[in-house]
């Protein structure tokens, strides 16, 4: 499996040495972890621990609850609640992991923390067009998951030996929920060599899988049967689905972090639907996600229109504008995009 992404072996070796002596680290995501970045960041923390470092870990805010059962969860450090702590933390750190982010622009005012530290920054991520200098890049878009490429990196610094049943959790769940449950950006064969590689660590998948999606309140599930019956909004004719939910109605159903995880791909189960939205109305902007399935590019879509990115099928971005703005603005564009919407 070496390597497989034509990242230069003296990449490898650069990081392989500098974690060959004892050191103080950070490892860090961007603000609302997912699954893939609390699998990351998890994985990466624990297997920093086995070497010998000094590691601390630490988020922008919160993360959702059904990924607090994740080995070690209970030693990350929030930002949004303890800058003291969490600064003092970056200061005293002589590297730095920067996990499933490639811009600062995505640690919801942490950036502001991180972004003059002379420190050694190293990056692991797959989302495309980099915009962070960093000491040591590990970036490939074509990987499932950062969780994944953190997997390969492993491999290709001779370190598998150290990866137990807590590390491999952790990678496959990054990888697992960055994936759909392995129903999109999986088709490559190494996403598969990888997910056998960490069960032979004796992570169970059926309780996994279960603590992930069965494991949300009763407001969420009523949240979710609201949207589709009551704020689900159809385009037959751009092959295009959108949910919405002001902030009201986040209030309505006690809205938590987490409780909006995979709303935006219910649209594309509706027969000829290829492209879904999904706008969440926040205190002073709109929270944008969008999916797509086939060729469609959801991230031009959104870099064009939403200050956004990502990857092929899906991406996310934002606006300042009122809600029902927005809103009116993403129907007027579909036309724009109705050849590429109906190939």
């Amino acid at each position: 499996m070496k390597n497989l992404h034509n990242i230069p072996q003296k990449t490898y070796t650069a990081l392989q040495k500098l974690l060959s002596e004892k050191k103080k680290i950070v490892v860090t995501t961007h603000k609302n972890p997912d699954g893939d970045a609390m699998g990351s960041a998890l994985g990466m923390y624990l297997f920093l621990k086995k070497l010998g470092h000094d590691v601390s870990i630490v988020t922008p805010n919160e993360y959702p609850e059904f990924l607090r059962w994740l080995p070690s969860e209970k030693e990350v450090v929030k930002f949004n609640t303890n800058k003291n702590n969490a600064n003092d933390l970056f200061q005293k750190a002589e590297i730095i992991f920067c996990l499933d982010f490639n811009n600062f622009e995505r640690l919801s005012g942490m950036e502001k923390s991180l972004s003059d530290l002379k420190k050694i920054f190293v990056l692991i991520d797959h989302h495309p067009m980099p915009k962070i200098k960093t000491d040591m890049m590990f970036s490939v878009i074509e990987v499932s998951s950062t969780a994944e490429l953190i997997y390969d990196v492993l491999v290709n610094i001779n370190a598998t030996k150290l990866i137990d049943k807590d590390i491999a959790e952790c990678l496959f769940t990054g990888i697992m929920t960055d994936t759909g449950s392995f129903s999109y950006s999986c088709s490559r064969p190494g996403t598969f060599r990888v997910v056998t590689e960490l069960l032979k660590f004796g992570i169970e998948i059926d309780k996994i899988h279960s603590l992930v999606y069965n494991n949300f309140s009763a407001n969420r599930m009523k949240l979710l049967g609201y949207c589709l019956n009551n704020k689900m909004k159809i385009f037959p004719q751009y092959r295009t689905a959108y949910i919405s939910l002001s902030s009201e109605e986040l209030k309505k159903y006690k809205f938590k972090p987490g409780d909006d995880e995979g709303i935006v791909n219910y649209p594309l189960s509706i027969k000829g639907i290829i492209f879904s939205g999904f706008f969440i109305e926040k205190k002073d902007h709109v929270k944008i996600s969008f999916r797509s399935k086939g060729s469609f590019p959801a991230n031009k879509f959104s870099t064009e229109n939403f200050q956004g990115g990502g990857h092929l099928n899906a991406a996310g971005g934002k606006s300042e504008e009122k809600f029902e703005e927005c809103l009116n603005r993403f129907e007027n564009l579909l036309p724009k995009y109705k050849k590429e919407l109906n190939n």
